[in-house]
């Protein structure tokens, strides 16, 4: 069965209606594959696949965005800016959601219990349903969620009905537009599974607590359920090296409390790892502890596994953050959760690869704002040396938790227990943080800012993870706009005094409370450099540049789509400001760029300015135009030419926090041609860039970036087209449509130009040139498949690209 939205092609997949695989060949099954998905309500919730079918319900794999789907939403001419809410910055009735109307939908599928699994213990396990959700199972609700971007998990023992159909459905809801202040996607955009265990003896959800000491000593708790009779139970513990190697592999008999019926903590024996492999962000090395619970016969009744890394994290107002005892500046950015094109859709190689990118300019740092990524994120910043302050919430109130189902009060402290025990094993994450920008609301739980409500929190946290600090982000970070002499009460009972751009006062503070340690949780990009050079970096935690990559939702107003200030846009491309970042990230890799400045920047969000210059680096212009050049460098000097003649040599101000690392030039005339930077330091030269005046777009060139594509219904490729000159050289200024076709068991998922005032659909398979490029993502299938990508423009030769999912 094959079905069509706006002409990308989505096929089906008869998993939907096969039995289940034996709970004895694996004890987690994906439900990620086979659903039918239909927009919008449906008459009542005992809607079957036979029903679905009949009705021509649409087949998706999860992950899945449905609201990515959907057409933009103009506002009316009536609407107007609300300002009433100045954190929200709501331009008009849907610019905050990204343009996208608010609504829900419907997922239906089967699953078949093979009968001889009756007697076990099932579990559904839901990662994320956004923005919430409610869950059935044969027309009955079993469970679902008030706050989607914490998982959660509904015991199905006794409901199934084994050796035959059972519907399961899923409702999800964007929620109303207020209830959010950004894009926030709609639908099962994180893994779903069906878990089997043993009814009497198991592991709890998220069972271990993998703690370090001294960067040697390993200690373990397992969270376990034993309703036997046993006071003993034997726990069989093997722990891996990240070179293979077993550096521990022994069996313990552990005591236990019978009086315990919700699950019981024990502790193994810590132990040494002698010469152990550290993890940092150079070298993040990952072991891994594989637990079994045996019965008494011998006989496996579960296991559990965890990678965790050996590393200390110290923090203090002195250094800042120490990892392994030597000091770490954080150097990263806070962005929201979702992926450009695919929505919140929480694919991880379209996560990899914004960790890979972020690297490459010189970021060792992610801030998960405002709430939690999806675990499959921790696990490639484990992997890639990526440091984590991990964030729970954006407001405590009504407003922004609990989707108007539920009060913030009663979810606050299920949210913590999820939330820091999925995560606490995650060597990357280094700081909890529970809100932000907190104390500019009134209608918190308690008249005092926020210090009750915190300390009520950082109790729970500290219950269920003491190695860390915690923290909130705040702004302003003082009681008041008027008053801004102190900090606020809550920035004197945090570990950390995390202030939204407010780096001026880290001086002052740090006088008056010299116990106070200092993070920059939101940096503004137009103020970048000087943010950053401004603060003692030897005394400070670091920075989040704030909306680095551009994202949906909290747009400045219509036509564009989101936020638009980053140093990258929404399809991943650089801006010549992401190489002003590199050059302070990177001081030890010379570096010069050029950027023209098109537009100035002025726009103002929550009392800081934001708004960013436009800037190009092309050189296709009107002869004769006066031109603002800045060149952005680390080098000692820079000189400017254009087609050979010399506008001088400027030296770069190091002296200066706001003008350090970028030279400007005035009046600069432009002429067909190039124009070169050459950057000297010690009278060398390091760094060269030159940019030319190309000849008209002839052809497209196509790149992908994957070549170990996986066919397992979730590995992604990222094909990049440009427009070329007959010299092969990149035309930003070329214009067109790319339409894509692709042959093979590859469906395209999603198109990006990176033009965030462009109304063309992510959801298609065309899109006009935008800086002479064109994003298109495919989505692998579950078997191997040969694949061709042809990108075809009227007037420009196509280009063809031949790979294949393994």
């Amino acid at each position: 069965m094959t079905k069509k939205l706006l002409g990308v092609t989505f096929l089906g997949f008869a998993c939907s209606i096969l039995p289940l695989a034996a709970a004895s060949d694996s004890d987690t099954i994906s439900l990620d594959r086979g659903w039918l998905f239909r927009l919008g309500d449906v008459a009542d919730a005992s809607i079957t696949v036979k029903k679905a079918l009949e009705e021509e319900w649409r087949e998706v794999n999860v992950p899945h965005d449905f609201q990515i789907e959907q057409p933009w939403v103009a506002p009316s001419a009536d609407e107007m800016a609300d300002m009433s809410d100045a954190g929200a910055n709501i331009k008009s009735r849907l610019s905050a959601r990204g343009f996208k109307e608010m609504g829900g939908g419907w997922y239906v599928r089967t699953i078949t219990p093979d009968a001889a699994q009756k007697g076990k213990r099932v579990l559904l396990d839901f990662q994320g349903i956004m923005y919430y959700g409610d869950v059935y199972l044969n027309g009955t609700r079993i469970g679902g969620t008030d706050y989607g971007y914490v998982g959660f998990e509904i015991d199905v023992t006794n409901k199934l009905n084994y050796g035959q159909e059972n519907t399961l459905a899923v409702y999800a809801n964007t929620g109303e537009p207020k209830q959010s202040r950004w894009y926030t996607g709609g639908g099962l955009i994180r893994d779903v599974k069906l878990i089997y265990t043993d009814p009497q003896l198991y592991f709890m959800r998220h069972p271990l607590y993998i703690t370090t000491k001294e960067n040697k000593t390993v200690s373990i708790i397992a969270n376990v359920q034993c309703t036997t009779k046993e006071n003993t139970l034997k726990m069989h513990l093997t722990v891996t090296a990240p070179d293979g190697s077993v550096v521990k592999d022994e069996t313990f008999d552990v005591k236990r409390n019978r009086n315990y019926r919700q699950g019981q903590e024990l502790a193994l024996p810590p132990f040494d790892v002698t010469s152990p492999m550290l993890w940092d962000c150079d070298t993040p090395n990952l072991y891994t502890a594989r637990v079994e619970l045996l019965r008494p016969d011998g006989t496996i009744a579960a296991v559990t596994s965890q990678r965790f890394g050996i590393r200390t994290v110290e923090i203090g107002p002195d250094y800042g953050l120490k990892l392994n005892g030597k000091k770490v500046l954080l150097k990263g950015y806070a962005n929201h959760h979702t992926n450009g094109a695919l929505g919140a859709a929480a694919y991880p190689r379209a996560m990899e690869k914004r960790i890979k990118l972020m690297k490459e300019y010189g970021m060792n740092h992610i801030r998960t704002s405002h709430n939690p990524y999806s675990e499959s994120f921790l696990d490639l910043c484990d992997e890639n040396g990526i440091l984590v302050v991990d964030e729970l919430y954006d407001k405590w109130n009504d407003q922004y938790v609990g989707a108007g189902r539920r009060p913030f009060a009663e979810l606050w402290s299920g949210h913590i227990q999820e939330f820091i025990t999925r995560d606490r094993n995650h060597p990357c994450v280094v700081m909890w943080s529970l809100g932000n920008e907190l104390q500019s609301y009134s209608d918190m739980p308690y008249n005092d800012f926020g210090v009750t409500m915190f300390k009520l929190q950082k109790t729970l946290v500290n219950r269920y993870d003491d190695t860390r600090k915690v923290t909130v982000a705040m702004h302003p970070r003082y009681r008041n706009w008027e008053t801004d002499s102190l900090p606020c009460d809550l920035a004197k009972v945090t570990d950390v005094q995390a202030y939204n751009y407010r780096y001026m006062y880290f001086p002052g503070d740090g006088k008056r409370f010299p116990w106070m340690t200092f993070y920059q949780s939101e940096a503004s990009v137009a103020a970048m450099g000087e943010n950053y050079f401004s603060m003692n970096l030897d005394k400070v935690i670091g920075l989040a540049y704030w909306g680095a990559i551009d994202y949906l939702g909290e747009s400045h107003g219509w036509p564009a789509k989101g936020w638009a200030q980053g140093v990258f846009d929404i399809a991943l491309e650089p801006k010549p400001k992401a190489y002003y970042m590199k050059s302070f990230f990177m001081p030890d890799e010379p570096l010069v760029h050029i950027a023209v400045t098109d537009t100035k920047g002025d726009q103002m969000w929550n009392g800081v300015q934001t708004g960013n210059d436009g800037q190009s680096d092309h050189w296709n212009r009107k002869p004769g135009t006066k031109l603002n050049i800045t060149t952005y460098t680390n080098a000692e000097e820079v000189e400017l030419l254009v087609n050979g003649k010399s506008y001088g040599v400027k030296r770069n101000d190091i002296k200066s926090a706001k003008m350090r690392n970028q030279i400007r030039w005035s009046d600069i005339e432009y002429q067909d041609g190039y124009c070169e930077a050459i950057a000297r330091t010690g009278g060398k030269v390091v760094a060269r860039h030159k940019i030319e005046t190309t000849s008209p777009a002839v052809a497209l060139k196509i790149e992908s970036d994957n070549p170990d594509w996986k066919a397992d219904g979730q590995d992604l490729q990222h094909v990049r087209v440009v427009a070329v000159d007959k010299k092969g050289r990149r035309v930003q200024t070329a214009l067109g449509e790319v339409t894509f076709t692709v042959a093979g068991n590859t469906p395209l998922v999603a198109v990006s130009s990176g033009d965030h005032n462009s109304d063309e659909l992510n959801v298609t398979n065309k899109r006009k040139l935008y800086k002479g490029s064109v994003l298109a993502i495919l989505r692998a299938g579950d078997q191997p498949s040969a694949v061709t990508v042809t990108a075809t423009a009227e007037g420009l030769k196509p280009a063809k690209l031949k790979l294949s999912t393994k």
